[in-house]
C-alpha cells in the first residue's frame, strides 16, 4: 500500500512538464504534432444539441472526418465569395435524402449547382407527384415483390404500376409539350422539370418535398453526367421514336458547369465540392477543372475546398475511391488547398443528415447565388477567355 501512495503521488506532478529523460531526446517537433485537441470528451447525457455532439464527441478515425468535414463546410466553404457544387450518386432520393437534407441545403443557399444520377432526379419526383414511397425491408423474397407488382431499391419499396409507371406516364406527357420541342442540356431540361415538380408540390398541398422544385425556384442548376442512364432518359429515347424532337446535348453541360467553376474564380473567390458518393457525377464536376486547363489552356490551379463522403476505397482504382491528393495529379484539386480537403468514409445516409443539421445550427443561410439565370453571362466570359488564350477560329 506504501509503495502506491509513493507512485501516486510522483504522477500527480505537473504532467505538463516533460520528464527529463525526454528533454534530452532530439525532439525538435514534438510539440506541433502533441498540439491537438486532448481526447477527454464529458460523458453524454442524453441532452446534447447534433452540432455540439459532433464538435465534442466525434474525435477520432470516421468520426472524426465527419467533424472536420462539417467544421470545413460551415467554416470555410459557405463563406459568401465560395461557390459550392453537390455531387449525389447512389440512391439518395429513395431513402428520402431529399426532403431532409437536399432541399433544405438549397434553400438555405448552401449549395448553387448539382450534378446528380438521373436516377436521383427520376425518383424524385415521385415525391412531388404525391407517390408513396414506402420503408420495407432487405431480407423480403424478391420473385413475391414482383408477383405483387413492387420493386425494391435494398429496404425502400415502390409500386410498379401506381408510381413508377404512372410518373413515368406522366413524364411522356410533359416531355412532347412545345418548350421541350428543341436542343438542349440537362441543366435546362430538369429546369423545366422542375417547373412542372413545383406546381404539382402546390396541388397535393405538400411543400419542400422535391429536390427539383426546390432547386427550380432557387436558381440552382440540376445536371446528369450520363443523360440516357436513368428512367428519364429512357422516356425521352421512348418519345423520340414517335418523333420528338428533344435532344440533349452532353458538351452544354460540360460547358456550362466550367463555366461556374470559371466565374467563381474570376470574380476573386473560391469553388468548392461536396461529393456525396463517387461514380459519374464526382468526376463530372471534378473535370470542370481539367477542362479548363488541359482542353481550353487557361491557367488555372484547381478545386479551393475538397469535402467527400464514400464508401469506396481508393487501391481499386476506381474513381469513387480516388483521394484529393491524387486529384492534384489532374489539376482537379489545387495542392496548395490540400489542408481543406476531406474525406470521411462512411455511408452517405448518415453522414448527410448530420452534416445538413449540424449546417442549418451552425450558419446562418447564404443570398441564393441563382447561377442558372447567370448561366448566359458566365458562357460570354468562358467563351471569351477561350478565344484570348488560344489562337483557333470559329468554325463554320
Amino acid at each position: 500500500m506504501a509503495d502506491t501512495k509513493k507512485t501516486q503521488r510522483r504522477y500527480r506532478e505537473d504532467l505538463s512538464e516533460a520528464p527529463d529523460w525526454l528533454k534530452k531526446k532530439k525532439c525538435p517537433q514534438r510539440e506541433k504534432y502533441m498540439s491537438g485537441k486532448r481526447i477527454l470528451p464529458k460523458n453524454l447525457t442524453g441532452k446534447e444539441k447534433l452540432a455540439d455532439l459532433v464538435d465534442e464527441a466525434f474525435l477520432a478515425y470516421n468520426g472524426a472526418r465527419l467533424r472536420e468535414g462539417c467544421q470545413l463546410f460551415t467554416g470555410k466553404m459557405l463563406e459568401p465569395d465560395v461557390t459550392i457544387g453537390m455531387s449525389l450518386a447512389g440512391a439518395l432520393t429513395p431513402a428520402g435524402l431529399g426532403c431532409s437534407s437536399i432541399v433544405p441545403l438549397i434553400k438555405a443557399g448552401f449549395v448553387d449547382w448539382i450534378v446528380a444520377t438521373g436516377a436521383n432526379l427520376y425518383h424524385d419526383l415521385h415525391f412531388a407527384l404525391n407517390y408513396p414511397v414506402r420503408a420495407g425491408s432487405f431480407k423480403m423474397d424478391d420473385t413475391e415483390l414482383r408477383n405483387n407488382d413492387i420493386v425494391r431499391v435494398y429496404d425502400v419499396l415502390l409500386g410498379y404500376s401506381d408510381c413508377l409507371m404512372a410518373t413515368d406516364e406522366i413524364l411522356r406527357d410533359i416531355l412532347v409539350q412545345p418548350e421541350f420541342q428543341k436542343e438542349m442540356g440537362t441543366g435546362e431540361l430538369h429546369y423545366l422539370l422542375g417547373g412542372y415538380a413545383a406546381e404539382w408540390e402546390r396541388k397535393a398541398g405538400l411543400k419542400d418535398v422535391s429536390v427539383l422544385a426546390a432547386a427550380y425556384r432557387a436558381g440552382v442548376p440540376c445536371y446528369t453526367s450520363s443523360p440516357g442512364d436513368s428512367t428519364i432518359g429512357m422516356n425521352v429515347a421512348g418519345v423520340e421514336l414517335r418523333g420528338n424532337k428533344l435532344r440533349l446535348n452532353p458538351s452544354i453541360d460540360v460547358n456550362e458547369t466550367t463555366a461556374f467553376v470559371l466565374a467563381a474564380k474570376r470574380s476573386g473567390g473560391k469553388s468548392a465540392v461536396v461529393l456525396w458518393g463517387g461514380g459519374s457525377p464526382k468526376n463530372f464536376m471534378l473535370q470542370t477543372e481539367p477542362q479548363i486547363q488541359e482542353v481550353l489552356r487557361i491557367k488555372e490551379f484547381g478545386q479551393d475546398y475538397f469535402l467527400q463522403v464514400t464508401d469506396a476505397r481508393p487501391d481499386t482504382g476506381g474513381l469513387s475511391g480516388a483521394t484529393p491528393s491524387e486529384a492534384v495529379s489532374w489539376g482537379k484539386v489545387d495542392p496548395d488547398r490540400l489542408p481543406d480537403a476531406v474525406v470521411c468514409y462512411t455511408d452517405t445516409t448518415i453522414a448527410m443528415p448530420i452534416l445538413t443539421h449540424y449546417a442549418l445550427a451552425r450558419h446562418k443561410p447564404r443570398k441564393l447565388r441563382r447561377l442558372y439565370d447567370r448561366r448566359d453571362a458566365m458562357m460570354k466570359a468562358l467563351t471569351k477567355e477561350y478565344f484570348a488564350h488560344n489562337k483557333v477560329t470559329m468554325l463554320s
